[in-house]
């Protein structure tokens, strides 16, 4: 089994309620139709993610609007499931990216004193915020030592600094046409859009100012050294999970 996440850039007029009733209400009932699908989440910038990332989006760029996240026996079936994603896509006139991933689930609902194990339906928004990171590697940097610092050092350092609810990394394996050089994509939840706007609530200062500082210190040390935020992209988004990939 293999999951492929296709990415979807449009302007930021884009009315948020039209691209999420025709991602969550359409698209989705039309690719859990579909027999190769294992498993099935999508991420959307949906009306309730209204709240910046915390690096936003160049002003002169198009944003990351969607993903689609999709699980099949192997990539080389995603014929029929590319096609409606186009489709769906080419209304609201978005571009499509698709990349051949590996997941980590590091951590889930539940895992951490941030949020309680999943207890809402299939298809149903999780609780929360999604911010979804686009890594890209940063020329010179060994490919093996760049996926270590993220794994080894990153990742449980974010985990001891901020209130994540979930954390999703993908580890790019194969890029399936022309889109941004990605070699990770990142989805981490939080438990609110205030726990994204607030400082004090992202670096969980506890209402010290000194203690915010040196947690950003922290952050800003551990990212730096595997990512150019020159080219790293980060937008927020609703979270809305399907099916299982162990589902039927």
């Amino acid at each position: 089994m293999e999951k492929v996440i296709w990415g979807l850039w449009g302007r930021r007029t884009v009315d948020r309620s039209t691209l999420r009733d025709l991602l969550v209400a359409r698209l989705a009932p039309a690719l859990l139709d579909e027999p190769s699908v294992l498993g099935l989440a999508l991420a959307v910038d949906d009306p309730e993610a209204d709240v910046e990332a915390p690096v936003p989006y160049p002003d002169d760029e198009d944003p990351l609007l969607a993903l689609v996240s999709v699980w099949l026996p192997a990539y080389d079936h995603r014929g029929a499931v590319e096609d409606r994603i186009a489709a769906a896509a080419a209304e609201l006139d978005l571009t499509v990216h698709g990349y051949l991933v590996s997941e980590s689930l590091y951590s889930d609902y539940g895992d951490t004193p941030w949020a309680g194990p999943r207890d809402w339906p299939d298809g149903e928004r999780s609780p929360g915020v999604l911010t979804v990171g686009l890594l890209q590697r940063p020329p010179g940097h060994d490919r093996t030592a760049w996926v270590r610092h993220w794994h080894d050092v990153q990742s449980p350092e974010s985990g001891e600094l901020q209130p994540r609810t979930r954390y999703v990394r993908n580890l790019v394996a194969l890029a399936l046409d022309d889109g941004p050089p990605l070699e990770g994509i990142v989805l981490e939840g939080w438990p609110s859009n205030e726990h994204v706007r607030d400082p004090d609530l992202f670096y969980r200062g506890e209402g010290d100012p000194a203690r915010v500082a040196a947690h950003v210190e922290r952050m800003l040390a551990n990212v730096t050294a595997f990512l150019d935020l020159g080219t790293f992209r980060a937008a927020t988004m609703g979270e809305y999970l399907f099916r299982s990939p162990s589902g039927p």
